[in-house]
Parts: C-alpha cells; sequence; structure tokens
C-alpha cells in the first residue's frame, strides 16, 4: 500500500509505503514528463538509497533528495499511522 504525502507545483506526486517489517519505507517519485511520460524515482529509508532514477537531472536529483531528506523523519512517523491523513495533529 502507498500513501500519498504531497503533490508539488510541477505535479511532482510522492508516496510512500507502510514501514516493512525490516524497517524500511519506500518512497516513491513521480513527475508528469512529455517526453517520457513520467520521470521517476525510489528512495528507501532510512538508508536514502536511492534507484531506479529514470529522467531527472541532476539538478533535479539534487532537489528531490534534500526534500526527501528534510521530511524524513515524518515520513517514517507517517509509514507505522496510515499515513499523512491518519496522522494525528494534522
Amino acid at each position: 500500500m502507498l500513501y500519498p504525502l504531497m503533490t508539488l507545483n510541477d505535479g511532482t506526486e510522492i508516496v510512500h509505503s507502510e514501514m516493512l517489517e525490516n524497517g524500511k519505507v519506500k518512497v516513491r517519485i513521480e513527475t508528469p514528463d512529455e517526453k517520457l511520460c513520467f520521470k521517476s524515482a525510489t528512495c528507501w529509508l532510512p538508508d536514502y538509497k536511492w534507484e531506479d532514477i529514470v529522467g531527472y537531472s541532476e539538478e533535479e536529483q539534487i532537489y528531490l533528495k534534500n526534500l526527501v531528506k528534510s521530511m524524513a523523519h515524518l515520513i517514517l512517523e507517517f509509514s507505522q499511522t496510515g499515513g499523512f491523513d491518519s496522522a494525528s495533529g494534522f
């Protein structure tokens, strides 16, 4: 199950999984693209292991990596509580 986290102004969607038994959380990023249909990337927390990066420039990758890193603590929390919509206090 993937839970929506946020949508950026350019249409980029960021979603995350539930926390797996091994403590890992999958973060999936997709951006609509005229040529590729979608740019995409996957990050595994808490290791910050990036894989399957398709279509993003180096500059875009740096931006996305910094964004995920700055929100990792929230993503890890939300992954244990049923996503952003189920988090208490939000």
